[in-house]
């Protein structure tokens, strides 16, 4: 076999392939082989058919057929090998000739067209400099942390007045648009939380001041279901008014809500608690700024099919995953956004090239300083993916194993590695001015951060 490679630009290949006959022949007669064991022709044993009357009855084209579709993949390949050449995804096969005078004893010539993965410089690690949030627990944090504890053993009980900021109602909840209810136009007993905003836009200037028994109608803007984006009606009932009853913030609650005797133990750990929350949030800002700051000291091509798949990846998850579940379209999602398709486009396009070039870069690192991953690794990191998808480990490594997902989970925890790499030769200090240094026990408990740092940029992106 010959092969020439041809560079159409930087991210982009033409093959030409030539197979001389000889190297054909073993997939010309396999062809005869399998085609001679599916057919039955009167006056022949199975599998005992000549190759002339296969020809007769069936036709060579089919045989040629058959041997072409056995011979290309296999030759592509050897291609590929031979030219030492990165492909990404699968190349475009043209140009196919001789296909007609192989049973001849003709040569096959044919041209394959596929991306490759561009060239990535890499910069100096240690001239990135980024500057994150310093560690600072206050006693108002504290104050809201035992507040929202003290939330969570709240009780409610029914009053006989008009509902007001922080209150409880119980609500039945008519809409209309255009004059008309929709199938998904009424709800009954939805308890709402005057001030939260979990419900709808207006509703708590509606009920604010309606007892039990009182009505109100306002206008909004429909977020979800089958009328997203239009104006409706909408006509609230208040079938009851609730007051929250919290209890008092003393020893007595500490030992209820929590292993401690007294109150000052349990904001001592609430403050210790906070202190670790912040940790993690200051090193999850670290990473990701390191990242972004990385990816800016890199200039790269995109391969265009690549970049164009990725696309319609992101656009395809986003209307049949995420919305199309919760009744929206698109368009009517694009509307509660104030965007227009051309803005949704290009946002789009921008967070497919950082996920590409944070695949490129996080690679070329994994493989310049040759990280490996070994099982213990793998399988913490399975596990902590199992954690996030709601199924046991066991589950999950058996679906990652059967959809034939393993090596993109092992490169998920390399360019974790990678990036880890980056942000501890990196200089990362606090808007105070104190120098930030992340020491391994630091690295092992974020781990899971750094991971699904690299992994949330490179999710949709195509695995070359």
């Amino acid at each position: 076999m010959k092969s020439a490679v041809e560079t159409l630009n930087p991210t982009r290949v033409r093959l030409t392939v030539e197979v001389p006959f000889e190297e054909l022949k073993p997939s010309l007669d396999a062809a005869y082989k399998k085609i001679n064991q599916q057919v039955s022709v009167p006056g022949f044993r199975k599998g005992k058919i000549p190759n002339r009357v296969i020809d007769q009855r069936f036709g060579r084209a089919a045989v040629l057929e058959e041997a072409v579709n056995d011979a290309l993949p296999r030759f592509y390949t050897q291609a590929v090998d031979e030219g030492k050449i990165e492909v990404l995804g699968q190349p475009d096969i043209t140009d196919i000739e001789g296909v007609e005078k192989i049973a001849d004893g003709g040569d096959l010539k044919f041209t394959a067209e596929v991306d490759i993965r561009p060239e990535v410089t890499l910069p100096d690690f240690t001239e990135i400099s980024v500057t994150v949030d310093p560690i600072v627990v206050s006693d108002e944090d504290v104050d809201k942390s035992l507040e929202q504890l003290r939330e969570r053993f709240s009780s409610v009980k029914d009053v006989e007045r008009e509902a007001a900021a922080g209150d409880i109602v119980v609500v039945d909840l008519e809409a209309k648009v255009d004059g008309e209810v929709p199938d998904d136009g009424i709800a009954s007993g939805v308890s709402y939380e005057i001030g939260s905003g979990r419900l709808i836009d207006g509703i708590d200037d509606a009920v604010v001041g309606l007892a039990a028994g009182g009505t109100a109608t306002f206008s909004t803007e429909l977020k979800g279901g089958t009328q997203a984006g239009k104006t409706s009606e909408v006509t609230v009932t208040v079938t009851a008014v609730q007051e929250k009853e919290l209890p008092e913030l003393d020893d007595e609650f500490a030992q209820l809500a929590s292993e401690f005797d007294t109150l000052d133990e349990l904001r001592a750990d609430s403050r210790k608690r906070l202190e670790r929350m912040k940790e993690f949030d200051q090193a999850t800002q670290a990473q990701e700024k390191v990242l972004d700051e990385l990816l800016s000291k890199v200039e790269m091509d995109y391969p265009e099919k690549l970049l164009k798949d990725e696309i319609e990846t992101r656009r395809h998850n986003l209307e049949h995953h995420q919305l199309e579940p919760m009744g929206l379209t698109l368009e009517a999602y694009l509307a509660t956004q104030d965007k227009s398709l051309e803005d949704f486009l290009a946002e789009t396009e921008e967070q497919a090239k950082k996920g590409i070039k944070t695949q490129f870069v996080l690679d070329q690192i994994v493989g310049n300083e040759e990280l490996g991953v070994n099982q213990e690794e793998l399988t913490e990191h399975l596990i902590r993916r199992a954690a996030g998808s709601g199924l046991t480990p066991d589950q999950f490594a058996q679906q990652v194993v059967q959809g034939g997902q393993v090596p993109l989970l092992v490169g998920e925890v390399a360019r974790g590695k990678a990036l880890a790499l980056v942000v501890e030769a990196a200089k990362v200090v606090d808007t105070e001015g104190n120098e930030i240094n992340f020491d391994d026990d630091e690295t092992d408990e974020s781990a899971e951060t750094v991971e699904a740092v690299a992994a949330d940029e490179t999710a949709d992106s195509t695995e070359a």
